[in-house]
């Protein structure tokens, strides 16, 4: 523990590369239905459903990364866009290149409202993703998700209005 509370642990496991990333992602919800991406086969992990989002650019607010992420992902534009929750997540196991790495992203999240006549389409040409679906939420657990979609579902599942 540091001198500022840190429960940051060093990994137990000697030599894998740590890697720090800053995410944004847009929880979009529509008739029983969940906004997802499908992670391209220049992304990583190839074939995973996700939620709209990515990393924030350098100088670049999380709020203003989910709104180009969800444009550049879905073609739609965000009528809304409120901080909900933060999802951390620590992995150290094999990466995308089968390097060792010790992995820590941070997931912003917010609930986003689009215009509802207006269907999703991938629009960024070459990028981590390569199709975008309203998706159940029944049919969601059927899919192989990252870990940020099944925690924003079990908080969906606990949520009353």
């Amino acid at each position: 523990m540091t001198e500022f509370g840190s429960t940051a642990q060093e990994p137990t496991v000697p030599g894998p590369r740590r890697t720090q990333r800053l995410g944004a992602y847009a929880v979009v919800l529509r008739d029983g239905s969940v906004l997802l991406t499908k992670i391209s086969p220049s992304g990583y992990p190839v074939g995973f459903w996700a939620l709209p989002g990515g990393g924030v650019d350098h100088g670049e607010s999380p709020h203003d990364a989910v709104r180009r992420e969800l444009y550049e992902e879905t073609g739609l534009t965000a009528a809304s866009v409120r901080l909900v929750d933060i999802h951390s997540l620590r992995v150290i196991d094999h990466g995308r290149d089968d390097a060792y790495e010790d992995y820590h992203g941070v997931h912003v999240l917010y609930a986003v409202t689009v215009e509802p006549e207006v269907e999703p389409r991938v629009v960024e040409v070459d990028g981590t993703t390569d199709e975008v679906a309203w998706v159940p939420l029944t049919d969601v657990a059927t899919l192989s998700t990252l870990p940020v979609v099944d925690y924003v579902l079990e908080r969906l599942a606990d949520y009353t209005p």
